[in-house]
């Protein structure tokens, strides 16, 4: 049976370009992953720091909220939770310098060649010096190598026939080999190659590097010979010379610092902050907050409540406790003029953490000081004598968090109940630059307002009920930048400031606290 195939090229600033993956969570409780042009929308919508994106452009009646992390369906209400996965990496072809000085070879029939400096998943990848392309198979994880830290990635090149990569903990593998000039391979015509295996090999991957010699690897090596011998006598019966490069390694902390060396942060007074709870204010209804920062509105607009999804000039649809507000009163915002069902506004409020401010759930603006749910904890700050990769100009200031396992409060997801703290502590690093201060400064502000951290679900191993970070991202390693929270990012400060100032956190917030 012969079935029609095709490539997909995205750009590296893409979802899939990234290694994101947005998925739902299903009746048996599993994940499930979206298409990935709704992936796309999803995670394009979420950078632009939208409050939610409606799917309905793309075919589908759902809602994605990103405040609550959920799906709701436009026509039943009924909501999902969903998770934003930064763990799904896709494999690339590295672009080796092709021998010879033949031209730039043509791309595949049918497909397009992508832009230069693109990603290219199972498709022809732009000419390299030298010339040539190469074609980048899309291998599901589950033909990953069945020993911890082991993959099998197949490459093959017109003249160089097949080359192997393997990838053996803390060493890369990789093997090439000639092969004789052949016809195209034609599924109907028989004797094409000598098996079908062979055959749909060749068919489906097209060209790549070229053919790479034997060699050693110089100094020490972790591998143990032996394993080293056996992987050469397979390679060895498939005809694949070796050679053996060692991958970039992950660098998460400094090199060790003494006492001595640590040094408090100019301008910044204590090198240390420990929060507790903060109570609410008291003596304040949920009307009497709300009414600081609405107006009534007699007339309404001929338009949805966002919070309950029905028509304003219609009674609130909200079925919960009913606040002590009548259902078809409505009032408007006095920043942002988004208008709401009153009823729905005071059920909301009295369903968050109750501190007195108010966040628009249209447009995310913040009205009085907001306050999160973190639980109590330590965070210490200073600098040491290490440069950042793109911050060779500067030291770098070092911050640990530090918070134990404990129990619920009434502001949590399950109160009474326990919760974990995973990975504490927690070290972060920021360039000792004028602007690394500034974040630290707007940093501190979000401790003390106990917005860094919540309680939770994880998106990375699906624990409930244990302390996550709470959209404000931070690099925790310190010399490389594999998993995408290290340096070089000449965007992080720039995004890490949107970010607090997101949750209410900006330099005007610097004079309501005091260090």
């Amino acid at each position: 049976t012969i079935r029609p195939v095709r490539r997909s090229y995205y750009d590296p600033s893409s979802a899939p370009g990234k290694g994101v993956v947005w998925e739902w969570e299903n009746d048996s409780g599993t994940w499930t992953p979206y298409d990935m042009d709704v992936g796309i929308t999803i995670q394009r919508a979420y950078e632009k720091q939208h409050p939610w994106v409606d799917l309905s452009a793309i075919g589908f009646c759902y809602v994605i909220d990103f405040a609550t992390m959920g799906q709701i369906n436009r026509q039943t209400q009924r909501k999902r939770r969903v998770r934003r996965r930064l763990d799904m990496v896709y494999p690339l072809v590295g672009t080796a310098k092709t021998r010879g000085t033949e031209g730039p070879r043509p791309p595949l029939q049918g497909s397009a060649t992508p832009e230069p400096g693109g990603r290219c998943l199972g498709g022809p990848q732009p000419p390299v010096e030298g010339g040539g392309f190469c074609w980048a198979p899309r291998l599901p994880r589950r033909c990953l190598g069945t020993g911890a830290g082991m993959g099998w990635l197949l490459h093959l090149n017109e003249e160089a026939g097949a080359a192997l990569s393997l990838g053996v903990k803390s060493l890369g593998w990789v093997g090439g080999c000639e092969r004789p000039k052949e016809k195209p391979f034609r599924p109907h015509e028989k004797g094409s190659l000598q098996t079908p295996t062979l055959q749909r090999h060749f068919f489906v991957m097209g060209w790549t590097v070229p053919t790479v010699p034997v060699k050693n690897l110089t100094g020490s090596s972790p591998v143990n010979p032996a394993l080293a011998g056996i992987t050469g006598i397979l390679m060895s019966a498939a005809g694949l010379p070796v050679c053996l490069t060692r991958p970039p390694k992950l660098v998460l902390h400094p090199p060790p610092v003494s006492k001595s060396e640590i040094q408090s942060i100019p301008g910044i007074s204590h090198s240390c902050r420990k929060t507790t709870k903060k109570q609410a204010k008291k003596g304040k209804t949920p009307e009497e907050v709300l009414k600081k920062y609405l107006q009534k509105v007699r007339h309404p607009p001929d338009e949805d409540c966002t919070i309950c999804m029905e028509r304003l000039s219609a009674p609130s649809g909200y079925k919960g406790p009913q606040p002590a507000v009548k259902p078809d009163l409505v009032g408007k915002l006095v920043k942002c003029s988004h208008v709401f069902h009153l009823h729905c506004l005071v059920a909301m409020y009295n369903n968050g953490n109750k501190d007195g401010s108010l966040q628009c759930p249209t447009c995310k603006a913040i009205y009085g000081v907001k306050t999160g749910t973190q639980p109590p904890g330590k965070m210490e700050y200073h600098i040491i004598p290490h440069a950042l990769p793109g911050h060779a100009d500067c030291k770098t200031i070092r911050i640990i968090y530090n918070i134990p396992p404990g129990v619920q409060g009434p502001e949590h997801p399950n109160p009474g109940k326990s919760f974990t703290a995973r990975g504490f502590p927690r070290h972060c690093y920021l360039p000792d630059s004028e602007k690394g201060r500034k974040v630290l400064r707007l940093l501190l502000v979000a401790w003390d307002r106990r917005l860094i951290f919540a309680i939770g679900t994880s998106s990375t191993t699906g624990e409930s009920d244990t302390v996550i970070w709470n959209e404000i991202h931070h690099k925790t390693e310190f010399g490389s930048n594999l998993t995408g929270h290290g340096y070089p990012d000449i965007n992080y400060l720039d995004n890490v400031l949107a970010e607090l100032a997101a949750q209410g956190i900006t330099e005007e917030s610097l004079a309501q606290e005091k260090d």
